[in-house]
């Protein structure tokens, strides 16, 4: 995803009523990496940040609200989602020194493809002389990445390294009761209630879940209700993708 609109823009796997900003990012533990992606988003820094942590931890929604934040400021940014790599050219990353801010997704996505590796690594470097800082996400911290060229690795913990911490449970739904209430959704605790034992308590399913109810309640004309839960989860729920992860 292209911030600038002279950019052609990737899709968000979320529904299109979510924005993703700093301001819907629940930091707890996080909140220095935050502070941090503030001042390199508004042109405060110049040091590259890298975040690793597990699925779940909002790596992918704190590059989205940096470039958001980078735009809102009159800043030129980029999103380069690495895990679409299979669709994309690595002559994507030519020129992107020329913007103010480049977030690189998903990095583990091209661990050991020196088709992307080496532009990467170049793109560092020009980057680098600019200077104007790059932010990467990965599941991996950057010793333990699979990146095979070593000046490139090497060069991914250079400055900050931030290892994201999950959400606590009473958090996570906390920012999924926040992203409804954006959504101008109404999800009452009793609803929330019987959400938290039936799906997957990590924030991907969560707001799968929650872009699910929204777009079957807007259809039904109804409330989110525990009865109208209840039958979408019986109709829908009970597939490999969600029973496997259902909580006893």
């Amino acid at each position: 995803m292209i911030a600038e609109p002279q950019f052609p823009q990737i899709p968000l796997p979320l529904g299109v009523a979510d924005a993703l900003t700093f301001d819907l990012y629940r930091a707890a533990d996080n909140g220095l990496a935050l502070t941090e992606l503030k001042q390199v988003a508004r042109g405060g820094a110049s040091r590259n940040i890298y975040l690793w942590g597990d699925t779940g931890t909002g790596k992918s929604h704190l590059l989205h609200a940096a470039c958001a934040a980078a735009a809102d400021a009159g800043r030129r940014a980029a999103l380069v989602p690495l895990a679409q790599s299979h669709r994309l050219a690595p002559t994507l990353l030519e020129d992107l020194e020329d913007l103010d801010l480049v977030c690189i997704d998903d990095l583990d996505a091209i661990a050991g493809q020196p088709a992307w590796e080496q532009p990467l690594f170049h793109l560092f470097n020009r980057m680098r002389e600019a200077p104007r800082p790059l932010v990467f996400a990965a599941r991996t911290s950057p010793a333990g990445c699979a990146i095979s060229l070593p000046d490139l690795k090497s060069r991914l913990g250079w400055d900050l390294v931030f290892r994201l911490a999950p959400l606590q449970e009473a958090e996570r739904f906390a920012a999924l009761r926040g992203r409804a209430q954006m959504r101008g959704m109404e999800i009452t605790d009793e609803v929330l209630d019987y959400l938290s034992r039936r799906i997957p308590r990590d924030m991907h399913s969560l707001f799968a879940w929650l872009e699910r109810l929204d777009r079957e309640s807007l259809a039904a004309g109804k409330r989110l209700t525990v009865p109208f839960v209840r039958d979408l989860l019986e109709r829908g729920g009970t597939g490999a993708s969600v029973s496997g992860a259902l909580n006893p």
